[in-house]
């Protein structure tokens, strides 16, 4: 007699996929393997996924490709036909409509926007007044974690990996936040060697297993700069923060990583709506 199959059971099988997705982006994906990663029927797993997920497979795909692309175009160093190749569209025309549907803008005109990050940094005499920084106290907090290797930008995947493990188990209530706990400076590290977290917070008594961790957050009092857009322009936010703020707020980090709360949804919402507070430790 086949075995039960709980809702515990499905999420492990979607966390796969979701992990196999965000590993093979320049992959086609089609249905048959993806349906195979979770063992499941060609037939039924679309569905599934669509449920227990709150998107297709197609707008999952869409959306971590769309998130490398803007990546891709505020670092500056690909033409934007590759840029398109490497999202998966046939042609410019085809990314360009796509690419302006989910971030409001063409990609030319976001990369002409933006600008590389990397190459243009907030200088000390610009933008002083970029962010509202607020001082905020965050108490103790028991975070269920799972560990990121590799670039920053890539950490969405992990996250799907992390909210379908988390949905069957009841964990996803009004009031769970997600975070990012980011160890290294991504200018200094090597993409391949920078370490991260997924997070979650968890309620008393809630417990985890195999590749998921508890993580003890301390509390903490943190500056606090609300970033309005792509995930993919974050890093404007940290230099604006260490090489402006800092040093004129009279503050000292605390020896504790930085770490990103999501405040909106990313699935439900276009980039140029999403908000991320990047809050950083402070010495007492």
């Amino acid at each position: 007699m086949p075995k039960p199959r709980t809702a515990i059971d499905y999420a492990k099988r979607l966390g796969r996929v979701a992990a196999h997705i965000a590993e093979h982006l320049d992959d086609s994906l089609p249905l048959s393997r993806l349906a195979a990663v979770a063992n499941l029927s060609e037939f039924h797993f679309h569905r599934l996924y669509r449920e227990l997920t709150g998107e297709t497979v197609a707008e999952a795909l869409r959306r971590l490709r769309l998130h490398r692309a803007a990546g891709d175009l505020v670092a500056g160093g690909l033409p934007i036909a590759r840029v398109a190749r490497r999202a998966g569209y046939g042609s410019a025309a085809a990314f360009t409509r796509a690419f302006a549907a989910a971030y409001g803008m063409a990609p030319a005109a976001y990369r002409r926007r933006r600008g590389a990050v990397a190459a243009n940094p907030v200088s000390r005499n610009q933008e002083v007044d970029m962010h509202e920084v607020q001082i905020r106290e965050f108490p103790a907090r028991r975070l269920a974690a799972l560990r990121h290797h590799g670039a920053y930008l890539d950490i969405g995947g992990t996250f799907d990996r992390l909210l379908a493990w988390a949905g069957p188990r009841g964990l996803m209530t009004p009031g769970t936040r997600c975070l990012g706990l980011y160890y290294d400076d991504p200018q200094s590290v090597p993409a391949a060697k920078l370490r991260s977290d997924a997070c979650l917070t968890l309620p008393p008594g809630a417990s985890v297993e195999g590749e998921i961790r508890i993580v003890e957050q301390p509390a903490a009092r943190c500056a606090v700069a609300r970033h309005k857009g792509p995930y993919a322009e974050l890093e404007r936010t940290y230099r604006w923060l260490y090489r402006s703020w800092l040093p004129q707020s009279g503050h000292e980090p605390a020896d504790q990583p930085c770490f990103e709360e999501y405040v909106n949804d990313p699935r439900t919402l276009p980039p140029t709506e999403w908000l991320t507070d990047v809050c950083v430790p402070l010495r007492l």
